[in-house]
C-alpha cells in the first residue's frame, strides 16, 4: 500500500499541470487573470475562406483599432461580448509562421505578449498595451489550404 501512496501525489501533479498548461485559463505568468478561460477559442470560425470573408464595417469600442494584424487579414467577424470583451475573426493567405512571428512582433506597437504557446497548427498569447487586455490565437485553415485563422480577444481599460 504504502508505494501506490508514493506515486499518487506525482500523479495528481501531473494530471493538475496537464489540464492548466494547454489554453485551461487560469493565470499567465504575470499572474493576471486568464481574459476569457474556456470560451475564447470555441469561438474561431476556421471554415471561412478569404475568398469568402466580407470585411466588417465598424467595430465597438474594447476593439483595439491599432493592433496590428497580419498584412492581408480580413476581419471577417467581431462578437461584442460586453464585460467579457471583444472577440474580433479575421483570415489571412499568409502561411502560418509568418503571422505568428507578426503577432509577436505587435510589441513594437506596443502590444507586450505575456504568456502563450506554440504548436505546430495552432498558437496562442495573452497580450496588455494600447489601454486593453487580450488574448490572441491562430490557427491553420481547417478547410482553406495555405491561410491561416486570426482570433483577437480584447478588453479596454487595461494595459
Amino acid at each position: 500500500m504504502k508505494p501506490r501512496g508514493r506515486l499518487a501525489a506525482p500523479l495528481i501533479a501531473a494530471v493538475l499541470l496537464l489540464t492548466t498548461g494547454c489554453g485551461g485559463g487560469g493565470r499567465d505568468a504575470t499572474g493576471a487573470q486568464d481574459p476569457d478561460p474556456g470560451r475564447f477559442s470555441s469561438a474561431a470560425d476556421t471554415t471561412t475562406c478569404l475568398g469568402d470573408a466580407t470585411a466588417v464595417t465598424s467595430t465597438p469600442d474594447d476593439y483595439p483599432a491599432s493592433f496590428p494584424l497580419p498584412a492581408g487579414t480580413i476581419v471577417f467577424n467581431v462578437e461584442d461580448r460586453g464585460a467579457d470583451g471583444v472577440i474580433a475573426t479575421g483570415v489571412t493567405a499568409t502561411p502560418f509562421d509568418d503571422v505568428l512571428g507578426a503577432m509577436n512582433a505587435a510589441k513594437k506597437a506596443g502590444f507586450r505578449v505575456t504568456s502563450g504557446e506554440t504548436e505546430a497548427d495552432d498558437a496562442e498569447a495573452s497580450w496588455v498595451g494600447g489601454g486593453f487586455t487580450g488574448r490572441w490565437a491562430i490557427k491553420k485553415s481547417a478547410t482553406c489550404p495555405g491561410e491561416t485563422v486570426v482570433q483577437l480577444l480584447s478588453r479596454s481599460g487595461r494595459g
